[in-house]
């Protein structure tokens, strides 16, 4: 999946005691009520975001992941985290988008009737 969106905020690496890292970034997207994103990136990806800064438009491909957890009380909880992979810079040159122009055709149109040298006529009506 992608998302799409202003790059909002990159936060600091984060290292843990086991020695697994993650670095987030939060983009807000491009819609009619734009939504703020925290993405994470693990491990070797953390190192994509080292050249971006806010304010940039990128396109980020992500996974959205799930886990279960049970409480202590036995209650089951479920939690969703958003993973990002993959990261484009977008970049925006203040037009509108264009659409495509119609192709031409390769064989020139003619206006000639193909029915014209066709004198058998049997139809009903």
């Amino acid at each position: 999946m992608e998302l799409q969106g202003t790059v909002k905020k990159i936060f600091d690496a984060q290292t843990f005691a086991s020695g697994f890292q993650k670095r987030e970034m939060v983009i807000l997207t491009q819609e009619q009520y734009p939504q703020p994103i925290n993405i994470e990136f693990l491990s070797d990806k953390i190192g994509l975001l080292d050249n971006l800064k806010e304010g940039e438009n990128v396109k980020v491909g992500i996974n959205i992941r799930g886990r279960e957890w049970v409480s202590p009380q036995g209650e089951t909880k479920y939690f969703n985290s958003i993973t990002g992979w993959r990261v484009e810079k977008v970049f925006d040159n203040g037009s509108e988008p264009t659409q495509a122009s119609p192709s031409q055709s390769a064989s020139p149109v003619s206006n000639e009737n193909p029915f014209a040298g066709d004198d058998d006529d049997d139809l009903p009506f």
